[in-house]
């Protein structure tokens, strides 16, 4: 999910702050990538008869955290400038930490769940932004000023796809095999304009992600367009929502949701090829998050985060036996857990 930022709204004579702000469900999990800066993923045979193969212990990858394909993150307010500190050119520096737990289909398209650790780090030097979300990292390369109203992004991202690259709890998609962790690096862009609709300091962006499979898995690319709006409820509150769309190509479907000859001998699916046949759409997403402060200020000190997703694939994704016998298209993601802002 995208980049809200978060100013706060008056009271009385003072002017309180400006926050970015990334919906991170997203810091937890697994959908396209989205790259945030806070300023503040053939015919079956008749008879088939398969056996389960046995337990598997589920490997390092397994409690990693596939951000590719999330799309909502729990709201992390980020700090804002200090309009006192007049002779600062650029946005002020920060850093924010959070951790919490993700509740989340057990791979894109599964009817299973599980329960993941998240975390999420951010920050901006010199009007430069990075974040981690989960696995992958950005940076963005246009510094942002103190106070400008209308913030472009731009920069490069690196993300980890490990989407069932540990133990599957369906038998039939585990007996398909593992997916070996693939290395997605490309780039980010969008622009966000503060103070559109609310009041001086609610937050709209646009947003788009496009990577490449540089590690010779899938072997292709993941796109995805996102906007997001958020804005402050107090000066302790704020809320967000966020929709977004994933493109993927060939091989991508080809990889992760076509079913060879030998694959449904092994597993009993019957064998499919169309996820592979064309580019197009895949899967589509909604978010929406909050965050509330412990101190009583989102600038600073422990914040509780939480968020929540529905994401459905789409077309030739959602008719992978794969995601309609062993699975289910439409799934959602929850998150919750405590940052806490420098």
């Amino acid at each position: 999910m995208p980049d809200l930022t978060l100013l706060f709204r008056s009271f009385g004579h003072m002017a309180l702050p400006r926050y970015g702000l990334a919906l991170a469900a997203a810091w937890l999990a697994a959908a396209p990538a989205a790259a945030e800066e806070a300023p503040p993923p053939l015919a079956p045979s008749a008879e088939r008869v398969y056996v389960a193969p046995p337990p598997v212990e589920p490997s390092a990858a397994d409690y990693g955290q596939d951000s590719n394909d999330i799309d909502a993150e729990i709201l992390l307010p980020a700090a804002r400038d200090d309009d006192r500190d007049g002779d600062r050119i650029w946005a002020r520096n920060y850093i924010s930490i959070a951790a919490g737990v993700l509740s989340s289909p057990d791979y894109s398209g599964s009817d299973d769940r599980r329960l993941l650790p998240g975390f999420y780090v951010r920050g901006r030097y010199d009007g430069y932004s990075f974040s981690t979300r989960g696995t992958n990292f950005q940076v963005d390369l246009i510094r942002q000023r103190r106070g400008q109203k209308t913030d472009f992004k731009f920069g490069p991202i690196i993300s980890l796809r490990a989407d069932r690259t540990g133990s599957v709890k369906d038998p039939q998609v585990e007996a398909l095999g593992k997916r070996k962790l693939a290395v997605e690096a490309g780039l980010f862009a969008g622009i966000t304009q503060t103070g559109v609709i609310t009041s001086a300091h609610d937050q709209i962006g646009l947003r788009v992600v496009a990577l490449k499979d540089v590690s010779g898995r899938h072997g292709s690319w993941a796109a995805s367009p996102t906007i997001d709006y958020g804005t402050p409820l107090s000066k302790r509150a704020f809320i967000g929502v966020s929709a977004s769309m994933n493109f993927y190509g060939k091989g991508f479907g080809r990889y992760y949701y076509d079913i060879d000859p030998l694959g449904s001998a092994a597993s009993g699916l019957p064998v499919y090829s169309g996820a592979g046949a064309k580019a197009g759409a895949g899967k589509y997403s909604f978010g929406v998050a909050g965050a509330y402060s412990l101190s009583g200020d989102l600038r600073k000190g422990f914040v509780l985060i939480g968020g929540a997703q529905y994401s459905r694939l789409t077309g030739r994704f959602a008719d992978s036996p794969i995601v309609a016998q062993a699975g289910k298209p439409g799934q959602w993601l929850f998150g919750g857990g405590l940052a806490y802002q420098f």
